[in-house]
């Protein structure tokens, strides 16, 4: 490496004063621009989610998603793209709703960037997936609307993990 080069740039490229925007663009041009001005709203959405999650109440779950919501999921098989909060509210029940046992263990909720990040780990049981105990933990970058729900929503998930004995 050249001496005074910066890490990330190529030795060959000049550096530019701009920040790096070549591949991961934000989608939230294509949507209405719905994002809330206020940060408490957006965190007040986060924590209804999370309490929606822990309930398994999947109308609750889906309240907290705007009619016109962009959903987007990278499973550990595909890739899920759907859009409104009926079609959320799906893929939720898809997910969780044949589980017998269904516990909460953990919840992240905050910010990065301006975008709303949360995380939450389940450990549950489902015949329908195998026999014993599973962890799911799943993590989201969401923007948080002026009606006080999400609108632009990437998950990632670490599908049906057995616990551990």
């Amino acid at each position: 490496m050249k001496t005074g080069a910066k890490i990330g740039h190529l030795t060959d490229s000049t550096i530019s004063m701009h920040p790096y925007n070549g591949c991961m663009t934000s989608t939230s041009s294509l949507h209405q621009d719905h994002r809330a001005s206020d940060g408490s709203l957006s965190l007040a959405v986060a924590a209804r989610l999370i309490d929606a999650i822990a309930a398994r109440d999947f109308d609750a779950i889906a309240d907290t998603f705007a009619d016109d919501v962009a959903f987007r999921a990278l499973l550990p098989k595909r890739i899920l793209d759907v859009h409104g909060s009926d079609a959320v509210r799906d893929v939720f029940v898809r997910w969780f709703d044949s589980a017998d046992r269904w516990e909460l263990n953990e919840a992240i909720v905050g910010e990065v960037g301006g975008r709303i990040h949360l995380r939450w780990r389940v450990r549950l049981t489902d015949d329908r997936i195998g026999v014993g105990t599973f962890l799911v933990e799943q993590q989201v970058y969401a923007d948080g609307g002026t009606d006080g729900r999400l609108y632009d929503v990437a998950l990632l998930c670490t599908g049906y993990r057995p616990e551990a004995p």
